[in-house]
């Protein structure tokens, strides 16, 4: 049996110091040691970016890191995975960051947005009107107007659905959190790529 079709085995680490405190992922038990050490510098290198776009290394702000991740898909090679951080720096309140990670723990690819569908699909335009579709479904307060997907759009796979989501002030109002939008696998089967993550999913 082809050890790499079950699920990534993973494990929380801890980082702990001044007005730092954080658990993030760690890969272990890969059958490709190369694998399983370029998706584990991937990983370190995502929270060492959010840290330091929080502003934790800057004087004179003092701010104070708290951090956790989420495991959202671990299934058929494809891991998809969501570091959040929080960071208080006085004021009202605090903010919280979000970034993902959706892998192949075999072949050790690390999956763009565009990587999920067909060359030429014109997938942009389809996620598109089915995120306005379910704006107006939904009945979604909106801060800001939306425009459309972004080059820079974050996304992760949670089993048979592709999820999208908005940061916090990115679309509506603090008070309601990050805007997700999830999007079955079944509704994209004509443009995605067989051979990709969601292709693992719908078949």
């Amino acid at each position: 049996m082809n050890t790499s079709v079950l699920p990534a085995q993973v494990v929380t680490r801890h980082m702990l110091s001044s007005r730092l405190d954080i658990y993030y992922p760690e890969i272990i038990q890969l059958p490709t040691p190369r694998v399983q050490h370029d998706l584990n510098q991937a990983v370190n290198q995502q929270v060492h970016q959010m840290i330091h776009d929080s502003g934790y290394n800057d004087p004179p702000r003092d701010t104070t890191l708290t951090g956790g991740y989420e495991m959202k898909n671990n299934q058929r090679t494809i891991l998809s995975l969501m570091n959040r951080l929080y960071y208080y720096s006085g004021g009202a309140h605090g903010m919280t960051v979000q970034e993902t990670l959706t892998m192949n723990i075999d072949t050790g690819q690390i999956y763009t947005l565009s990587d999920l569908f067909k060359p030429g699909s014109s997938y942009e335009a389809t996620l598109n009107r089915i995120i306005e579709a379910q704006i107006k479904t939904r009945d979604l307060d909106l801060l800001n107007p939306f425009t459309g997907i972004t080059k820079n759009q974050k996304w992760y796979i949670a089993d048979k659905s592709l999820v999208l989501f908005f940061d916090l002030y990115e679309l509506q109002a603090y008070v309601y959190g990050f805007t997700y939008f999830p999007i079955s696998v079944y509704d994209l089967q004509s443009i995605i790529r067989e051979d990709g993550p969601l292709g693992e999913m719908i078949y």
